[in-house]
């Protein structure tokens, strides 16, 4: 009994390791369609969103059932706890990701970034693709001192969300009100996916030794 037990929480930290795979290609595809205004790119990842909430959804069931089941305690409760935290973080990435292909869509077939911000939407896309890949490995591993590293990274994509608002701000601004919002939403879409994987990265640091201040 106690084998499929463990079988069963191993099961959940392989499905968190998948949610994660499917949020970074996910955010990944959403940039280049919102780079490149190309809608059936940006359907696909509206459309496979679906993918995402259905394996969160397989983790909350299978959560529920271990809790009802078997109530764990100590580490195993730990990690269960912890499961549903990062299927939560994972589904919001998911969402996330969906606006920005979103807003590729509602602009298509124009580009909804201007020539002089599309460096930095890149960057910041750049950025949630390792952010989701590292929090991915750190799920997998319980590597603790990996996690901590993410921080650094959230900290470039927040110097690149402000960087944004000093180009929709500037005096120079010269396309009107409509890409200014759609901008601004964008980034804050980004900043929230960082976020979020920082929060992932947190809850292995809390797994493994129990603390969120390690």
């Amino acid at each position: 009994m106690r084998d499929a037990y463990h079988e069963d929480l191993d099961s959940l930290t392989d499905k968190l390791v998948e949610m994660t795979r499917l949020v970074r290609s996910a955010i990944s595809r959403a940039t280049t369609a919102l780079l490149d205004a190309d809608l059936p790119l940006a359907e696909s990842v509206i459309s496979h969103d679906e993918e995402i909430d259905r394996i969160f959804s397989d983790v909350e069931a299978s959560i529920y059932e271990l809790m009802a089941r078997q109530q764990p305690v100590a580490i195993d409760l730990r990690m269960v706890i912890t499961a549903l935290r990062m299927g939560t973080d994972l589904e919001r990435m998911g969402d996330l990701a969906e606006h920005v292909a979103k807003v590729a869509r509602l602009r298509h077939p124009e580009s909804a970034i201007p020539p002089e911000i599309r460096s930095t939407i890149l960057q910041m896309g750049q950025i949630a693709e390792n952010l989701i890949t590292k929090a991915g490995a750190c799920v997998a591993s319980r590597d603790v001192e990996a996690a901590k590293e993410l921080e650094a990274d959230d900290d470039a994509m927040d110097r690149l969300h402000r960087r944004l608002f000093k180009e929709i701000l500037d005096k120079d601004w010269k396309h009107g009100v409509e890409p200014a919002i759609d901008i601004t939403l964008i980034g804050r879409y980004y900043e929230r996916y960082a976020d979020h994987a920082v929060r992932v990265a947190g809850d292995v640091i809390y797994l493994v030794t129990g603390s969120r201040n390690t």
